[in-house]
């Protein structure tokens, strides 16, 4: 993979899952100046530092996050229970690629006023994205990056119809929201850039020249979708084409954690079909996608604990490489303290919504 390919695959990934989860968060119109200064802040104290963690822990094992978690619980002489991440983890990709076809073909289908039921299209979409999945993955992120680029050009010249920027008093509910924007929307915690940036951190000693490009195309990818809506039909169907293709990619990866963990290719493959079709039960979003937001936060969750509490100190300083030791001590006090405590705020304020 080149320098660039994974800062590239987060802006695109990072603005399909956004685009897939916004309806069901209630962002996508909602352009509150003080919603959107909470999900900085949120980029700042969750997801630079977990996006470091997935950095180091890539320098660290070398291999794909499934595979590691088996030699990074070994070195720690820690509990084999520990390693339940890893699986949560790869069960929900496939399940986020159904999440992001499900409620994009639902919105789809409503614009086109096509005359068919939303869970069969969703089921022929799914079909599509499990066939591109064995595409080669750079042909994949090429089609990926197009259908974001020509769908946030569809939306505009179709118009976005986007309310004006404004103020509203601030809300204890919109940190889970920010929160989940800045880690389960930019794809943390899943392994995904650990896995495609496996030989530029073995090429570079500091975590930093991987981490931060990653973390920087997330933040654009937001930005851009701040200023995205769909409210025509042809904007419609250019999403729907990128969601399939972004889809395709996540499985792929799915799939290469599992064949790293030598896991058999029909276990794989049930693993995969069930996690994404699973979304074609009718009526079954509005269950799916509290349960998809607070699922991805529990795996964030559980590295934090896991890397700030149960990892050996040493383990990670030689691969995070910083200048300064300060940065490191800053960067530890996040993920031991800052971070757990920020995702149990934001699960305790997204069931309080949900409530």
């Amino acid at each position: 993979m080149s320098r660039w390919l994974s800062p590239l695959m987060a802006f695109c990934l990072s603005f399909m899952i956004i685009a897939g989860l916004a309806p069901s968060l209630g962002i996508q119109l909602d352009r509150q100046i003080d919603f959107w200064i909470l999900w900085l802040v949120s980029m700042l104290i969750l997801a630079l530092p977990i996006t470091y963690l997935e950095v180091a822990l890539a320098k660290r094992s070398k291999t794909t996050a499934l595979n590691a978690l088996s030699s990074l619980t070994r070195d720690a002489d820690a509990s084999q229970s520990w390693r339940i991440v890893g699986w949560l983890a790869v069960v929900f990709i496939p399940f986020l690629a159904g999440g992001i076809l499900s409620n994009i073909s639902q919105s789809a289908v409503q614009f086109a006023q096509l005359p068919v039921a939303t869970n069969i299209a969703f089921v022929g979409v799914a079909v599509v994205a499990f066939a591109l999945s064995f595409v080669p993955r750079q042909i994949l992120i090429a089609l990926t990056a197009l259908g974001v680029v020509l769908s946030l050009v569809v939306a505009n010249v179709f118009g976005t119809n986007l309310q004006a920027w404004h103020v509203t008093p601030v809300e204890f509910s919109e940190w889970g929201k920010a929160s989940i924007l800045a880690l389960v929307a930019t794809g943390l915690g899943l392994g995904l850039y650990w896995q495609t940036s496996l030989l530029n951190t073995q090429q570079h000693n500091e975590a930093s020249k991987t981490a931060l490009p990653i973390w920087v195309a997330q933040i654009l990818a937001v930005i851009a979708f701040g200023f995205f809506a769909v409210s025509a039909q042809i904007p419609a169907y250019t999403l729907l084409f990128t969601a399939i293709v972004s889809a395709a990619l996540l499985l792929q990866l799915a799939k290469e954690q599992l064949a790293q963990r030598q896991t058999s290719i029909v276990i794989q493959f049930v693993v995969l079909l069930a996690a994404l079709l699973v979304w074609a039960i009718p009526n079954i979003s509005t269950i799916f996608n509290p349960l998809l937001m607070l699922w991805g936060l529990v795996i964030c969750l559980i590295y934090a604990i896991f890397v700030g509490w149960i990892m050996k100190i040493s383990h990670l300083r030689k691969a995070m490489n910083f200048s300064s030791e300060a940065f490191y001590n800053i960067w530890r006090i996040a993920v031991r303290i800052v971070i757990p405590l920020a995702i149990i705020l934001a699960i305790v304020a997204y069931i309080g919504q949900l409530i």
